[in-house]
């Protein structure tokens, strides 16, 4: 009965970071640039992502654009008590994004994205102390959004663009810290999901007061992915445990949160842009994580409690002559997590991004653009606290630190 208890326990911990795992916002070069903001930005067809409304603003009848960002992360974990250390080794993350904007008329356009806000992987050191928790974890969602934007004045415009979204999951655990078969080698469990769909959509508005002023909102749905008979492959369990925890399959409803973003831009001159973003997030959405297993683990239920969140961006853009525009931002961004929720996939305290880019006019039509963030979060000593079956509590507990830097290159193409 410990066992079974141990083994339900621990695999509803690390299915969660399908929903609220370990994200950096990626979605576009020019934006990342300023803090990623772009929310009442007006200045490329990132705006399919940022405020589709904004896609009737655009100078250029087609404006194309599309990037790589390469991700250098590491989590740190330290417990002192216990006198264990571990550290990441994570492979490097590649998002990419692709946007096209087209007018159609004067009050008219469409476009379309094709963006991937979750597209990085964490991989723990072998058989650490947390492995009953997470060994490695690889997580890719893909969003595809057709939008259109329809300008209701000279200086209002909406814009809409349902959302298909497919995601995948690659995971490994152990089943618990001491578990192993005949031969000394740690019983642990991978799960697969793959092609996991759901919809949702995106919403914005903007308002252009001035020539020089730009107000926009933007909304972006909760997402639900239903993941329905998908693959739990047990490996290396003792002989007396394999009629009961053989591979099968699994079900868990993933949650992604809405969020709402207000967004200010202003030309403090013709060279200078100036940006503000505050965006909330509704983590508070994801409350528990049913899991339910086709073998002996049975349905168990995976609490989580994430709180609302918010994360203010500033940016600045400079056009130094024709050819040459820098930028640069910085945002602070609010962890979800509350005491006794930390696991080791999730463990991110509150952070602050700094940001720097360019953009370089290759010819009248094509820019390449360029994108630098370094993401640092606070230190802290974070727990995950549960209660198993048996009523006992559990906890795993440690001292957190993480640090994430990434490159990012794109093109933009407008005529």
């Amino acid at each position: 009965m410990k066992i079974r208890i141990l083994v339900i326990a621990s695999m509803c911990l690390s299915t969660s970071a399908f929903a609220g795992g370990y994200r950096v916002a990626l979605q576009g070069q020019k934006a990342l640039g300023m803090g990623h903001t772009g929310v009442a930005m007006t200045d490329s067809s990132e705006a399919v992502f940022f405020n589709p409304a904004a896609m009737t603003f655009l100078e250029n009848d087609m404006d194309v654009s599309g990037g790589i960002t390469l991700i250098d992360s590491v989590i740190k974990y330290q417990n002192q008590t216990a006198n264990v250390a571990a550290e990441t080794d994570n492979p490097m993350g590649t998002p990419v994004s692709f946007y096209i904007s087209q007018r159609e008329n004067e009050k008219l356009s469409y476009g379309l994205g094709i963006y991937t806000p979750y597209g990085n992987a964490v991989e723990w050191q072998k058989d650490w102390a947390g492995s009953h928790l997470v060994n490695n974890i690889e997580l890719h969602a893909i969003y595809i959004q057709p939008t259109i934007s329809y300008k209701l004045s000279d200086d209002f415009s909406v814009g809409f663009g349902p959302t298909i979204v497919s995601g995948s999951v690659d995971f490994n655990r152990n089943l618990s810290t001491s578990l192993i078969d005949a031969n000394g080698d740690r019983s642990n469990v991978t799960l697969k999901a793959s092609n996991v769909t759901a919809i949702g959509y995106n919403v914005g508005f903007l308002v252009k007061p001035s020539n020089d002023l730009s107000v926009g909102i933007s909304y972006r749905s909760k997402v639900v992915l239903n993941a329905r008979d998908e693959s739990a492959d047990f490996a290396n369990i003792p002989a007396s445990l394999q009629a009961a925890y053989f591979d099968t399959t699994f079900n868990a409803d993933l949650v992604l949160p809405a969020e709402l973003t207000v967004g200010v831009s202003y030309n403090l001159n013709s060279d200078l842009v100036l940006a503000l973003d505050i965006n909330r997030t509704y983590w508070s959405a994801y409350e528990n994580l049913d899991v339910q297993f086709n073998n002996a683990a049975g349905t168990s239920l995976n609490p989580r409690n994430y709180n609302d969140a918010n994360i203010v961006r500033l940016g600045a853009q400079y056009a130094m002559g024709e050819d040459l525009t820098l930028r640069a931002g910085m945002y602070f961004d609010n962890s979800p997590i509350g005491d006794g929720y930390y696991t080791p996939e999730t463990a991110r305290a509150d952070s602050v991004g700094y940001t720097a880019g360019a953009s370089y006019k290759v010819s009248k039509q094509m820019e390449l653009d360029f994108s630098f963030l370094m993401l640092t979060f606070d230190e802290f000593n974070g727990s995950y606290d549960y209660y198993d079956q048996s009523g006992t509590l559990v906890s795993f507990s440690g001292d957190y630190a993480s640090s994430v830097t990434t490159i990012g290159f794109g093109l933009n193409y407008k005529y």
